[in-house]
């Protein structure tokens, strides 16, 4: 997956400027305890952080 289609995603799902927000705030367990930010900068593949965003959030089956 590319990062802009994870982008696009994550404004679909969370809103244009929420998404941004929830992406360098909130922490996951499902990314060892980083933010959306941190794991995507450590070198996660974008495809596996929208995963765990996915199992996070409840995000439904025909967004992911």
């Amino acid at each position: 997956m590319r990062l802009t289609v994870f982008w696009q995603r994550m404004a679909a799902h969370f809103g244009a400027s929420y998404a941004d927000s929830f992406a360098r705030d909130h922490v996951m367990a499902e990314l060892g305890g980083r933010t959306v930010h941190e794991a995507l900068d450590a070198g996660w593949e974008a495809k596996d952080v929208w995963r765990a965003v996915c199992t996070a959030m409840d995000v439904p089956a025909e967004k992911r």
